[in-house]
C-alpha cells in the first residue's frame, strides 16, 4: 500500500457582498408630534427608534391582547396616537403613528 502525502490546501474566501443597501428614510431623524411624544418622548429618532420605544411602552404596561397577540389595547396615552381606536393591529399601529412623525 502506498502513503499519500497529506499536501496543505489552500482556501481562498472570497468577501460576500450584499446585496441589501440600507434605506436611508428609515434613518432620518424624525420629530414626534406632543401627543407622540408623551409616549416616547420629545427627542428626534429614527422610526425603527420609535418603534422600539412604542413596543416597550406596550410590553412595560401589558398592553397586548392575551389572546390574540397581534392586537394591541390602547391605554389613554396611545388612544390619542391611534386616533380614538381602542384596539389596534400591529400593522396598522405603524400606519397611524407615522402621521405623528415629522
Amino acid at each position: 500500500m502506498a502513503k499519500r502525502k497529506k499536501g496543505k490546501t489552500k482556501t481562498v474566501k472570497k468577501a460576500k457582498k450584499s446585496g441589501r443597501k440600507p434605506n436611508l428614510a428609515f434613518m432620518k431623524p424624525m420629530t414626534p408630534s406632543s401627543t407622540l411624544a408623551a409616549v416616547i418622548g420629545g427627542n428626534a429618532m429614527p422610526r425603527t427608534e420609535v418603534t422600539k420605544k412604542i413596543w416597550g411602552y406596550i410590553k412595560r404596561n401589558s398592553l397586548q391582547d392575551k389572546k390574540n397577540r397581534r392586537m394591541i389595547n390602547a391605554d389613554d396615552k396611545l388612544k390619542v396616537v391611534f386616533g380614538g381606536k381602542s384596539q389596534v393591529s400591529m400593522f396598522e399601529m405603524t400606519k397611524l403613528v407615522s402621521k405623528h412623525l415629522k
